[in-house]
């Protein structure tokens, strides 16, 4: 057994010098404050404990619920501060432990044992055991079950506790980032209640659950028992959802809520004129899709599919949706910051003409086609749409934008229409979004894409250790997506949010929005 770690500072040394470096890749992106030129830093480097923050988010369903296996925005932020995992990612991209203080792994990356933090106490009073850990991650394992992590999690051979504070995890194939995917939010440690995971709520994170709202709004207070001694300083949060990014502009500049995520981009530099705001801009792993359904006519043929993907103009969509506030997407899902990244693959561009010669070759002289969009997906999402429609027109492609509503969209619209519009937070390996997004059997393949190459080259590329080898799997298949994938991928966004001058926050990381989604235990207000 190869050594990560006696203590979790120790794992962080020697994660930074391993083959899980590819963390450091997400902490290099940039960071830019109102001024545009600053690090988003604290403005009073002195946490403080109290009071009671209000935190609007853009997307939240009444469906949505406490099992962490449903998990989706709402409920991803609301659920860590409720929650831990074994693992975190840092703000500098770097793996640390969480309710895991070290791990071990076996020479073929097949073994992993994770040492278990003592004195971690749940909500309910009860001690975090191996078994705990254990009944969590299987809930998320089995034939039936519906979780978007299955895929992750079926990686796993057998997981079992080896007395109470350790488990042992051994893999069907070697895997070098397995400490990064159980940091997944999905992946929270929930008590065991008669031999199963206990999905009411109950967690040990920094908040004890009061009160919630499916789609409306969720509430919980400062756990006193919580094991981290610097984290989680409000009193109370409270997570309100506002679909229409006018109204949480509002809310925001009348002091209703403390931050907003997902800004106008139309409209942020008026916000970046108010002295009592700040607007953090975070480039990461975020990325908008429009995925066709490869299994629904007529997106199951090819040369349609790449017809469409000529049609659009992503500079375009960068400049105007974005105000530059991100990157061009390249109809892959691997950002530039990522050390797989394929450099050297052909930047896709905007060409009427090619899309008219792959249309020919489908047997069409034109075509019409309908894309469902709402702003429920990300803002702008409608807007671009539009510049989609005309763009497309040029190449004889007629788009006719199903604006859909917010509420349930996630539920209804997404991956069940043939063509819509999407988001991803994105995640810090290829082979964790990949796996998630892109295998033939992941539950969130979003296109229902099918690439028999790209799968034999995902299980091969997650246990080889060469790394130059590893490039060399990555780059073919971000090229299959590209070229015969059904996602059509124009940008990589920045995460752009609105604070009240109010809270205080250090640096923020980038793996997921607000704060790695851990703006509740990380931030606070400079005046209790």
């Amino acid at each position: 057994m190869s050594k990560w770690g006696e203590r979790s500072n120790m794992a962080i040394t020697v994660n930074r010098r391993s083959i899980l470096k590819s963390a450091a890749a997400v902490g290099a992106l940039a960071v830019t404050s109102s001024s545009g030129l600053l690090p988003a830093i604290a403005r009073d480097a002195a946490p403080k404990k109290g009071g009671h923050f209000k935190l609007g988010l853009s997307n939240g369903n009444t469906s949505d619920s406490l099992d962490p296996a449903t998990y989706a925005q709402f409920m991803a932020v609301f659920g860590q501060s409720l929650h831990g995992q074994l693992t975190e990612i840092d703000a500098d991209g770097n793996l640390i432990g969480g309710l895991a203080e070290s791990w071990d792994v076996s020479k073929d990356a097949k073994t992993w044992t994770f040492q278990l933090r003592q004195g971690v106490e749940f909500h309910n009073g009860k001690s975090l055991d191996a078994d705990d850990v254990v009944a969590s991650i299987n809930h998320h394992r089995g034939e039936n079950s519906k979780s978007p992590v299955k895929s992750v999690v079926d990686v796993i051979e057998d997981i079992r506790a080896d007395g109470s504070g350790r488990i042992i995890v051994n893999l069907k194939q070697g895997n070098s980032d397995f400490p990064f995917l159980v940091s997944d939010y999905h992946l929270v440690v929930v008590p065991m209640k008669d031999g199963k995971a206990d999905v009411s709520g109950v967690g040990a994170g920094g908040y004890v659950l009061e009160n919630i709202d499916f789609g409306v709004k969720a509430t919980a207070k400062r756990f006193t028992n919580y094991w981290k001694a610097n984290a989680a300083w409000f009193d109370s949060v409270e997570i309100l959802v506002v679909h229409d990014v006018t109204a949480r502009t509002n809310a925001l500049t009348t002091g209703q809520i403390h931050a907003m995520e997902r800004c106008d981009l139309k409209t942020v530099h008026l916000l970046e004129r108010n002295k009592g705001l700040e607007i953090v801009s975070i480039g990461g792993t975020q990325h908008y899709t429009m995925p066709m359904l490869c299994d629904v006519s007529p997106f199951d043929n090819l040369d349609l599919r790449l017809a469409i993907k000529y049609a659009i103009d992503r500079r375009q969509l960068l400049d105007t949706l974005l105000r530059g506030h991100g990157q061009l997407g390249n109809d892959h899902p691997i950002a530039s910051s990522n050390r797989f990244f394929a450099k050297n693959l052909p930047q896709r561009e905007y060409d009427p003409e090619k899309a008219k010669f792959h249309l020919k070759k489908a047997g069409l002289a034109d075509l019409k086609v309908s894309l469902s969009a709402s702003d429920g997906a990300f803002p702008g999402a409608v807007d671009a749409a539009v510049i989609y429609q005309q763009n497309a027109a040029k190449a004889g492609i007629t788009i006719d934008v199903v604006r859909e509503p917010s509420d349930g969209y996630w539920d209804t619209v997404w991956a069940k229409k043939p063509w819509c519009i999407s988001q991803w937070g994105g995640r810090p390996t290829a082979d964790w979004m990949f796996t998630q997004a892109y295998a033939a059997d992941a539950a969130w393949n979003e296109t229902h894409w099918k690439n028999n190459r790209f799968n034999e080259l995902l299980i091969s590329a997650r246990s080889e250790l060469d790394d130059s080898r590893r490039l060399e799997m990555y780059t073919e298949m971000q090229s299959l997506c590209r070229d015969d994938g059904g996602a059509v991928l124009p940008l990589f966004a920045n995460y752009v949010n609105a604070l009240s001058r109010k809270v205080g926050h250090n640096k923020m990381a980038s793996n997921w929005d607000l704060d790695g989604f851990r703006c509740t235990e990380r931030w606070w207000f400079n005046e209790a």
